[in-house]
């Protein structure tokens, strides 16, 4: 009563906003515009993630076939999470499937929503980011009850035909307090144990037993997300490769194919549409069939079908770079000669307050944030330690 009598002319949306106060972390930058004063945190926290990522050298697999099931039920109907827990929950979905075929362009991810008690299947498994996005973009109604033996045993059905050098994963977005089971989960929570399938649960509410003990018997992972942002970073940490499990087969060749471009004006078949096509695509090695994009299987031979640069993007998660050193440099020096320099990646000046700025622990060469994501996240070895080595051939 007191809130309302403060501001009686207020409508309710107003009043959250106005809770909020998100405009008090706005500061001007260099040139006198304004942008969010929180980049540095969001930058520390993204760095997080990288040093989480780049442990010790360990067996990962890099080939992962990974099942979303969303809880779509009634549930994520509710406006804790502002517009609703379903709206979010879309928002951070799209990033992670993004990010998780920008890390793993080998891997294959599928959608899987429950809601009205039954689990229903968004999108099979692909690697197809657009795909994905459209068809959960399609797909955003919440009613009815939460299954999680009903997503599981769907789950299930995807990964048991998987080869034996794919990893089994399933992440699960759950919004309910309770599940609508027709029988004994902890029945099929011990055969996703048996397939070898790793399941994490991220939470939108109290922590369930259940989920804790699903994560638990399967080797996952569980958390409960605080606020939005929060929720993002959970997902986000499921996007690195996770260490194989002990009980994974052993290393095994994959036979894998190169396919070349096709001329612009060629008219064929789609494979993968079975559609009509003017120009474009790829042409499959093995059995000459065409498909629209790459990396995908070949519908006709079965045949892995890659590009080199897909190949040199996982590279990188077995053989990471050494995190870079952040300096901390008391804020009275910044803009001075003496933090004045550029980055040895962009030549951006690093004398401004508004970002992180990075040191390679080998060549001691400094670099900006972006150029600090796209050294771990792409290449295979410091731009500045490369320099190095060459003055030291020449």
């Amino acid at each position: 009563m007191e809130e309302e009598d403060k501001a009686p002319d207020m409508e309710a949306w107003e009043r959250a906003y106005a809770d909020d106060r998100s405009w008090e972390s706005l500061i001007e930058d260099e040139s006198g515009l304004l942008k969010a004063g929180d980049d540095v945190q969001q930058q520390r926290q993204h760095r997080r993630r990288l040093i989480q990522a780049s442990g010790p050298r360990i067996q990962r697999g890099i080939i992962r076939y990974l099942c979303l099931i969303l809880d779509f039920s009634r549930a994520a109907g509710e406006i804790d999470f502002r517009p609703s827990r379903m709206a979010v929950v879309a928002k951070a979905v799209e990033d992670f499937v993004r990010e998780y075929f920008d890390q793993n362009p080998l891997s294959q991810l599928g959608i899987i929503v429950m809601k009205n008690g039954i689990a229903s299947v968004v999108t099979e498994l692909s690697g197809s980011p657009e795909a994905h996005i459209r068809a959960l973009k399609s797909n955003l109604e919440s009613f009815g009850e939460a299954s999680l033996q009903n997503g599981l045993e769907l789950a299930h059905t995807y990964v048991q035909h998987i080869p034996s050098y794919g990893h089994r994963e399933v992440v699960i977005v759950f919004s309910a307090l309770s599940t609508c089971d027709p029988g004994n989960i902890l029945e099929t929570v011990k055969k996703c144990k048996a397939a070898r399938m790793k399941c994490s649960v991220v939470g939108l509410t109290a922590e369930i037993y259940i989920c804790k003990h699903i994560s638990q018997e399967t080797g996952g992972s569980y958390a409960v997300a605080m606020n939005e942002g929060h929720l993002k970073e959970i997902l986000l940490e499921h996007v690195p490769p996770p260490a194989a499990m002990p009980d994974a087969s052993s290393a095994s060749l994959v036979r894998m194919g190169f396919p070349q471009r096709g001329s612009e004006g060629a008219v064929a078949i789609c494979a993968c549409h079975k559609e009509l096509r003017i120009g474009g695509g790829y042409i499959c090695p093995r059995c000459r069939a065409r498909v629209c994009e790459l990396p995908t299987e070949c519908s006709l031979c079965g045949l892995a079908l890659v590009s080199s640069a897909h190949l040199a993007r996982s590279y990188h998660h077995l053989f990471p770079i050494p995190t870079f050193d952040e300096l901390l440099v008391d804020a009275s020096l910044r803009g001075k000669s003496s933090f004045a320099g550029s980055c040895f990646g962009c030549r951006i000046q690093l004398s401004g307050g508004g970002s992180l700025r990075l040191r390679c622990p080998r060549c001691k060469r400094d670099f900006c944030f972006d150029c600090d994501v796209y050294i771990h996240e792409s290449l295979h070895n410091c731009p500045g330690c490369e320099t190095l080595q060459e003055e030291a051939v020449t």
